[in-house]
């Protein structure tokens, strides 16, 4: 039983959101030098290997159960609940497999995701961020399949920076990565880079993007440049370009991951959210900034990309008003399946109903639209987050 002094250092952590604004730190970017590559690490495969876009079709959908006191505090319950309701519906459209910690963990997530998930024990996890802890897929279409990571370390450490997590809670998913590719009986490799699944976007026909921010930082990649980091992500996703954006580092975990602002729906077309009134300057502008980049840019196949936007909500009325500018209010964080694209309405009826139309038009297929205001809020990721899709050989 944890005494009194730590249930109240996880009640405090528990109202600080995985996005919080972090003045307090005193948080800055770093300048870095080149430097050399890290050795000892498996070279990358050749170029017929790629990532391919979320939108092909899925074999399944992987995901993690959080069931870490350490990590979640008092909110554990409300996450968990609002997983579990992502997990069912992804479930109507492919399969779900979801990893849990240990046979209480995985009774537990049985019983609140219900038979139409698949549940295991055997892959140990830390905390329910798959899309930043889970191996990213590849293919080599003559029927191929293997699996890299990106030897996540708790986003540079902000983890343990910005909320006093101890690094070892999340060992677990230091290393789930090569436990899922074993699962899945695909070879496994590790980049020679450090980063996540959520900070960056590819087309699955040879081009990505990224933001500087979360790959070009100190506390994941000291010592490189940006173009050695650039050589390794392209020669790991099978691209041969990338389109840097900007980003926004110390404001939040993630130091400013892709994924909440800019998205690929195919090749050529990327969509992005501009702020709503809800969210602080800073996103603000930095969405700005990413789409004046996009529209001035081509992919890797020469074709100028076709850039949809999309509005945040401007008001959010489940949520405080204190707590307001630190919800991830992002659209943008979807997750695709195989019928479907499943994202989140906060509440703003004009504004959910119009990024649900304008989402459902550029994929071409249904959106539908959850409250998932305690994962997008208290723990400031989305369904895009939490998510990692295995796709069909």
């Amino acid at each position: 039983m944890k005494n009194e002094h730590e249930k109240n250092a996880h009640d405090d952590r528990s109202r600080i959101s995985r996005r919080t604004l972090l003045a307090r730190t005193g948080a800055t970017a770093a300048a870095l030098a080149a430097g050399p590559v890290l050795g000892g690490i498996q070279p990358a495969h050749a170029a017929a290997w790629r990532v391919p876009g979320e939108e092909v079709p899925h074999k399944r959908t992987w995901m993690a159960w959080p069931s870490s006191y350490t990590i979640w505090g008092n909110l554990l319950s409300k996450i968990q609940a609002d997983i579990a309701k992502l997990a069912k519906e992804i479930a109507k459209y492919e399969p779900v497999l979801m990893c849990a910690d240990g046979s209480s963990a995985a009774s537990q997530a049985r019983t609140m995701c219900g038979s139409t998930v698949t549940v295991i024990s055997s892959i140990p996890v830390s905390d329910c961020w798959m899309r930043d802890t889970g191996p990213l897929f590849r293919v080599d279409g003559a029927g191929g399949l293997d699996a890299f990571g990106l030897n996540f370390n708790a986003w540079g450490e902000n983890a343990t920076r910005f909320y006093g997590i101890p690094a070892s809670a999340y060992d677990k998913d230091r290393v789930i990565a090569q436990k899922v590719a074993a699962y899945a009986a695909v070879p496994f490799a590790k980049a020679s880079v450090v980063g996540e699944g959520g900070g960056v976007e590819y087309d699955g026909d040879g081009t990505l993007m990224a933001t500087e921010s979360c790959w070009v930082n100190s506390n994941r990649n000291p010592g490189k440049s940006r173009a050695q980091i650039e050589a390794e992500l392209l020669a790991r996703f099978g691209a041969s370009k990338m389109i840097w954006l900007p980003g926004v580092t110390g404001q939040d975990v993630t130091d400013g991951h892709i994924d909440g602002t800019a998205r690929y729906i195919g090749p050529g077309v990327v969509m992005v959210q501009l702020a709503g009134a809800v969210r602080p300057d800073v996103w603000t502008e930095n969405a700005q900034a990413m789409h004046d980049v996009l529209v001035n840019s081509t992919d890797a196949r020469g074709r100028r990309l076709q850039v949809l936007t999309i509005e945040g909500p401007d008001v959010l009325p489940r949520v405080s008003p204190g707590k307001q500018s630190q919800f991830l209010s992002s659209y943008m964080n979807w997750t695709v399946t195989n019928q479907a694209v499943i994202t989140a309405q906060f509440g703003d009826t004009g504004k959910d109903a119009a990024a649900k139309s304008a989402i459902a038009a550029a994929f071409g297929r249904p959106v539908v639209q959850l409250n998932l205001d305690n994962l997008y809020g208290n723990g400031g990721g989305g369904a895009h987050c939490v998510t990692m899709q295995e796709p069909n050989r």
